[in-house]
This record gives C-alpha cells, structure tokens and sequence, in this order.
C-alpha cells in the first residue's frame, strides 16, 4: 500500500506545471542584437514608399550616424573586453567573441539594404527632378563647371599624403572618407597615397546644366559612384555630383608626372568611448577637453570600403590599421551615409513631410497679455512637444532672465546644441544680477564639445557653473526659478523628460511640466543642493532620485499592482521609455506577468525582455513605434485598483539609468492630467495600427496592420492633426 501511495504522489508531482527559472538567460534578448532590430525598423521607414523621398534620405542619414555610433561604442567596447581577455558572458549568455560574431551579419545586412535603398530613392529623385549624377555621366558644360569648382575650392584644400618606405601611413582620422591611390612613375613602380575627401565642402556639389552626353560603359562604377544616373536638360531641375568623384576625376593634379593606376574609397571608424578617471582629474573640464580630442584617435574597429576595392590595397589598409578582416565590411557607395542629410537642406518641401505650427500648450493658449509666471500660478501645465510649442519654455527662462522680482535661476543642461535661446537666458539673466546656477553634464556623449563650449561662456559671465557629480551622469531636467512675490518668495519649477533643446524639441516627442506646488519647489531645491553641495538626502517630497530611491520606488510600484492582482481585481500598467535592458527589471516584470498584471510596454529601441512566453510573460505586450519623430518621452502608469497613478521621467529602464546617473521620476498629480496621459497620449500610441511593430517572442519584430474594417490608425499624424494646426 505505502508503495502505492508514493506511486500516486510521484505521478502528481509529474503533473504539476514546472515554474520557470527567471534567472535562466534564455528569457533574455541580446542588447546589442535588440539594438541592431531597431535599426532595422529606421531601415523600414526609408523603404516605405509612402514616406517623402527626401524623409527617406533623411532615416537613411539616421542609420548611418547611429551605426557608426553603435560601432565607436557598443562593438569597441566589445573589443576591449576581449583584448583585456575578459569573457563576462551578457545577461542573455554569450561571450563577448559571440556577440561580435552575431553582430557582424546583421550589421553586413543592414549596411547592404541601406544602399539597395538608397539606389530606389534615387530612382525616384531623379523622377522629381534632383539629379544625383555620376560624374562620368555628365556633359561636357557640366565636367567643365564640376573642373572649376575643384580647381577653385577643392584643390588647395587637398593634402595628398604617401606611404613609402621613407614616410610612414598616414593617420587616418575618425569617420573621413577616404581616397587610396596607386600611382605608377615611369620607371614603372607603384607607389601608394591617401587623399582624405575634404569634410568641410558639401557633399553633393551642383552642376550647371547641359545635354546630357553619352556615359561610357564600364565593368567597375567609378570612384564614388553610387550608382546615380544622369542629369538632364536645364528644366529638369538641380544636378549634383559627388565631392569624391570629383576629386577622384582630378586625382592627376595632385599626383603630376604620375599614372593613376587605382582609386577607391574607404572609411574608418574608430573607438571613441571616453572613460574617464575623475578621481585623477583635477580639471573636469580640461580632462573632457583632453579626451573629446582624443576620440579621433581611437583604435579602429570598422573598416568599410568600395567593394570594387582590389585586394592589394584592401591589405595595405588591414595591415597598416591593425584590424583583422572580421573589421571589413565590403560596400556599395556611397560609404558614408550619415553624410546625406546635406540633400534634406534642399528646398523641397513637396519632397518632405507637410510643415506643421506646434501650438501654445493647453492653459497657456489664454495667457496672451499675461506674463507666463501668471498662467503657471493659475494651474500646472502639461506640454506635449513636438505637437505643443517648446517656445513657453523658452519664454519662461527669458522672462525670468529680465523679470526684476526674480533673484535666482538653478537649471540641468545635458544636451542644448548650439546657439540654444536657454543658455542665451540665463547668460542675460546672470548679466542683469541673477543668481544662476548651471549644471552642465561634459558626459554627454557625443555633445561633450558644444558642452564645454557653453560650460566656458557661462562662467565667463560668472554663472556659477558644475560639472556633476563623481562618477554619476546628471541625466535629469529641472529648471528652477525663484520669485519675490509679495512679503515671501514663490518658487516655479520645470521638469521635463526632454533635454533643453530648441532645435531637437522639433523632431523628438517629450513632455514638460510647469508647476509651483510648494512640494515640487522645496524639493527642486533640495535636488540642487545635492548636485551642487554635499547634501545626503535621500527622499523627497513628490521627486524620486536616482540613483537613491527611483530603482526601489518603481519597484514597489509594480509590486502594489502584483497584489492588486492576486486579490482578483484588474491591473494594469503601462510603461512609454525607449529601452528595457535591466535585468532585475525584467524579472518583476515576469513575476508580475506571472501574477495576472496586464502590461503594456511601449518601447522605442532596445528591449531585452521577450513578451507572450507561455507561463512568463503571457500578460505583457511590447509595442515599438518609429515614425516621423523620434519617441523620448518616458511615461510610468499604473491603473492601482482605479485610482490611477502616473509619473513621467527622464529615465530608462537601464542599469546606467537606474543606478549611475542622477534621474528623475516624477508624479502628475493633477487627475484631468492624468487622464490626458492614460487616454489622449497613451491609448493614442497603443492604437496605432500603421507605424507600431509588435514585438514577438523571440526577440523580432512584425509590422501592426489594421485589421479587416478597421480604420488606419498614425499616431503621431493624429497627435499632429489633433494637437496643432498645419503650418
């Protein structure tokens, strides 16, 4: 009998549904792989015929940028790894060796799809009348105008530099294009050089018009060509030809007395993660200076070259670069894609996405006549860019700057740009005896130059000027005014999920928010009294810091709708960011799936998580939109048993995020706003039948169509028809 019994016991245990480890790395997307998708989804929109021809040139620039800033970053980091003989796997298991193995024929594809393209979008520019010719295929009137323009503006800019047993290669500088030549003298021996293609000169250079003239046909495009056709008589618009088929045509004048035997373009691209060692640094500022000029020098981690390149000169450039041929990446040109966004500038506008006028944010459309210190004191205010204006933000600073009650202005700039209206208000504003403190993040990578730039200006006019704190980022957006308002003083705050950016306010969708709550003000202060000083605390009233509290708050977050779920009741929350990687994350966000909490996860970029596994996150739905606007706003919702809760952020669900930047998350407390976010904004984007991707479970993406009868659903067209008025 006791048999039995164990037999019957053994059997149920057998039966019992087995509970996923989720620790096990197989629950897990490679970053650097989810990254690589996501620059297959920019990829999508420059194939989608129903996108402007020069909007598709334009995500065809985005690739190119990115891509060789995921190389500079993600793939050099990978190989210091390996050189340092560190074999750390990643969250999702693979060494570094494996992911760079994995990497390569993504990055090969992505590479080869953007110039297949490339070449249809040129098909139909031509089409439209913008001729992008090869210059073998001009007139005779168009050699001659392509001739004096090089003889004129090119040439003296060319440095053409040999190699040979008594000069050594030349220094090839990060992200140039490059010509190498192979010249033959008379006794017959071939020597070779480098001819870097001016950077300063346009890209694309216009040619006056003529009758076209009959293109000899070759087996091999020449130097620079991509493949473009030819110009047409003078009514069918602008013809432009490549810089580097023109200096490529004329390559005898540098080289006189020389036979030309080869010429091909190449580019390198180079490590340039600034690491930086600010227990060593005296000088924050100068230690950034030091390094951004460094960055050109980097050691090289991606050779990309014609694809017609012979192998001779493909292995003086391996050889003399250091690089094995796992760095090569063989090309059809053009090579430096990044560089097209020159033929965004030209003015078409029936080639480009209709203009569009943001309009006032919603409660500053009635403060004409009243200054916006006024608007803000009469309700907090939620601005919705690009679609609502980022003037009042503008005006808010400049207002302040002039404003004589105002005694002191406390802000974060992490990425302004050049000639940025904010830092142009609070230099008025420390010239007319403000207060003005500026943190400025040198950090920002990338942006470090036009950082220190500003840094310098600053405190040129005495801004009382930091550079962040050791070894965080300061990644928060916070600008803080402190008015004289009758016998006491009144502070204003601004918080943001966007950067200070004039320029990028345009092209990026963020949300800003003014307030004078006293809450939010007492604890603006306290934010910069730990950023600029030595305070300790560590929490606030209605801010939550990182790296002190955020990671744990949003923790308890999920967690408190983990428990509304397991008493029977809905849950539900949704999360708008632009990467999911933390791994601790994740996992809550499985075990919350696991307990019946409905998530909705709109991730732009990166996302590590795999949703719909059966049993781990059944619950959970990933959704990423690109389109027009590039998507940064990040938005924390929680439906708490109907008494909803919502939060905006300038954090990612990000270790660097979470853990070693200084980042704010911060509540709407305001219910009509509120619903504004969950209905207006949220269930907006989680409508989106036409620019969403659905995240499947193995980590790939497919495009969300309407179904049968249902109505084709754009977000952002609808934000745009909805929120502003066409310009």
């Amino acid at each position: 009998m006791q048999d039995v019994e164990s037999v019957h016991e053994a059997s149920s245990e057998a039966r019992k549904p087995t509970i996923p480890d989720l620790a096990d790395p197989s629950l897990l997307v490679n970053r650097e792989i989810s990254q690589l998708r996501f620059f297959a989804r920019v990829l999508e929109e420059a194939e989608d015929d129903s996108v402007p021809l020069l909007e598709r040139i334009k995500f065809l620039s985005i690739l190119g940028s990115i891509m060789s800033e995921f190389f500079m970053v993600r793939v050099a980091g990978l190989k210091q790894q390996m050189s340092a003989g560190i074999a750390e796997r990643s969250s999702d298991g693979l060494t570094p060796a494996e992911q760079l193995a994995a990497i390569r024929p993504m990055v090969a594809k992505l590479m080869e799809g953007s110039r297949a393209c490339f070449r249809r979008v040129l098909s139909g520019l031509d089409d439209a009348g913008m001729h992008i010719a090869d210059y073998d295929t001009l007139s005779a009137d168009q050699k001659a105008s392509a001739r004096s323009y090089f003889e004129n503006i090119v040439f003296p800019v060319l440095t053409p530099l040999a190699y040979d047993p008594s000069r050594p290669f030349p220094f090839i500088s990060n992200m140039s294009l490059n010509l190498a030549v192979t010249v033959r003298d008379e006794d017959g021996a071939e020597r070779f050089a480098r001819v870097k293609v001016p950077s300063m000169l346009p890209r694309l250079i216009p040619v006056v018009s003529g009758l076209k003239s009959a293109a000899s046909e070759s087996s091999a495009p020449a130097p620079g060509s991509a493949q473009g056709g030819a110009c047409g008589s003078s009514t069918d618009g602008v013809c432009l030809v490549w810089l580097e088929q023109v200096v490529a045509a004329y390559l005898v004048d540098l080289f006189p007395g020389l036979e030309i035997v080869d010429a091909h373009l190449f580019r390198v691209t180079r490590d340039a993660e600034i690491a930086i060692q600010e227990l060593e640094a005296e000088d924050l500022l100068e230690t950034v200076e030091r390094f951004v000029r460094r960055r050109r020098f980097g050691s090289v981690v991606r050779l990309v070259i014609d694809r017609h390149m012979p192998d001779y000169i493909q292995s003086i450039l391996t050889k003399n670069l250091q690089i094995g041929p796992e760095d090569v990446y063989k090309v059809d040109l053009p090579l430096a894609m990044s560089n097209l966004g020159c033929l965004y500038n030209y003015d078409r506008p029936d080639l480009k996405d209709p203009s569009f006028v943001p309009l006032d944010p919603v409660g500053l459309e009635q403060a004409e006549g009243t200054d916006i210190f006024a608007a803000i004191r009469r309700q907090d205010i939620l601005l919705h860019h690009p679609y609502e204006s980022f003037e009042p933000v503008v005006e808010f600073l400049e207002t302040a700057a002039r404003d004589p009650n105002v005694l002191a202005i406390k802000q974060t700039l992490y990425r302004v740009g050049r000639n940025s209206p904010v830092v142009a208000a609070l230099l008025e504003a420390a010239r007319n005896g403000k207060e003005v403190a500026v943190l400025v993040e040198l950090k920002a990578r990338f942006d470090e130059e036009s950082n220190i730039e500003w840094a310098r200006a600053l405190e040129r006019e005495g801004v009382h000027v930091i550079y962040g704190l050791l070894g965080l980022k300061t990644h928060s957006k916070v600008a803080l005014v402190v008015r004289r308002e009758g016998s006491g003083i009144r502070r204003y705050v601004h918080l943001s999920t966007g950067n200070y950016n004039a320029v990028t306010a345009l092209q990026y969708t963020d949300l800003g928010f003014f307030t004078i709550n006293e809450e939010f003000g007492e604890d603006a202060s306290d934010l910069f009294n730990y950023l600029t000083g030595y305070s300790k605390l560590k929490e606030y009233r209605k801010l939550i810091v990182a790296p002190m509290n955020l990671r744990e708050r949003l923790e308890a977050l999920i967690r408190r709708e983990m428990e509304i779920a397991k008493r029977g009741e809905e849950a539900q929350l949704i999360f708008k960011i632009n990467s999911l990687v933390d791994k601790r994350m994740i996992q809550l966000l499985y075990e919350a799936s696991q307990a019946g909490v409905k998530a909705e996860l709109l991730v732009r970029g990166i996302c590590c998580l795999r949703p719909g596994i059966p049993g781990v996150s059944d619950n959970i739905k990933v959704t990423s939109i690109v389109g027009r606007f590039l998507e940064h706003s990040r938005i924390y919702y929680f439906l708490n048993g109907g008494a909803e809760e919502c939060y905006l952020s300038s954090a990612d669900l990000m270790p660097r995020n979470l853990d070693r930047r200084v980042e704010l998350l911060f509540p709407i407390d305001d219910p009509a706003l509120v619903q504004r976010l969950r209905t207006e904004i949220l269930g907006t984007y989680m409508r989106d039948n036409i620019k969403a991707r659905v995240m499947l479970p193995d980590g790939q993406y497919e495009r969300a169509h309407p179904s049968e009868g249902e109505p084709h659903y754009n977000s952002q067209e609808w934000f745009l028809v909805n929120r502003t008025q066409k310009g």
